[in-house]
């Protein structure tokens, strides 16, 4: 199905449905495809709102999690103030930053494969372009390297392949590390949901186990047969 995509000044989204706000962030090399069923889903329930990251728009020196926290702070005050929010790398990065700064702006919150505790592996994922070997990583990501298909690994080889694209996605995984949440998350209060891939080799079951003892109000989900994209 085709969704319009809406702009309100430098922040453009997606936008269904009516009701409560749930917004649904998106990973590093993320699209709309990647939520498509979700939003055909809770659009008849809630009103579904998929922010587009700037993750290549941005200038290098907000190009973290932190420079994309403040760019979704600032964009949803246009469309929202009370919400649920679900994301990824870096989209639950971006969510758990958000929660701790604007706690009064989050009713609940749900991750899966996020960052925010165990990033050295990730780092060493995004060498310069041109070296990484782009079939095994893509396949990596699925329980199912089927799913790698070779569409897909020629789209994110397009991404990384241009230079400074690729030096933005490093600074994405190196501001990753550096904003490690591990002291803070004890002060989120919201009801939190974890769902996580069993078979997840990029962010193990143990990451999803260690945000659920951090996180005061979470409960854990690990789903069989799925990877880091459950």
């Amino acid at each position: 199905m085709e969704y319009e995509i809406k702009q309100d000044d430098k922040f453009r989204f997606l936008e269904e449905g009516e009701g409560e706000p749930l917004v649904l962030l998106h990973g590093l090399f993320g699209a709309l495809s990647n939520f498509m069923d979700l939003i055909e889903y809770f659009r008849y329930h809630y009103k579904v709102v998929v922010p587009l990251l700037p993750l290549f728009e941005l200038d290098l020196l907000h190009t973290t999690v932190g420079g994309l926290e403040k760019f979704i702070h600032n964009s949803l005050n246009i469309v929202i103030i009370k919400t649920s929010t679900s994301g990824k790398f870096p989209g639950g990065h971006v969510a758990l930053m958000h929660v701790l700064k604007h706690p009064e702006r989050i009713k609940s919150i749900t991750l899966t494969g996020s960052s925010g505790l165990f990033e050295n592996g990730m780092g060493d994922t995004y060498p310069s372009a041109g070296i990484m070997n782009y079939p095994e990583k893509t396949e990596l990501t699925f329980y199912d390297p089927g799913i790698a298909t070779k569409e897909l690994v020629d789209e994110i080889y397009e991404t990384v392949n241009i230079r400074m694209k690729a030096i933005k996605i490093i600074s994405l995984a190196k501001s990753a590390i550096r904003n490690n949440l591990g002291e803070e998350l004890n002060q989120i209060k919201q009801p939190t949901l974890l769902i996580w891939g069993a078979n997840d080799a990029i962010t193990p079951p143990f990451v999803g186990r260690e945000f659920q003892r951090l996180i005061p109000n979470s409960e854990l989900h690990l789903i069989d047969n799925a990877g880091m994209l459950p």
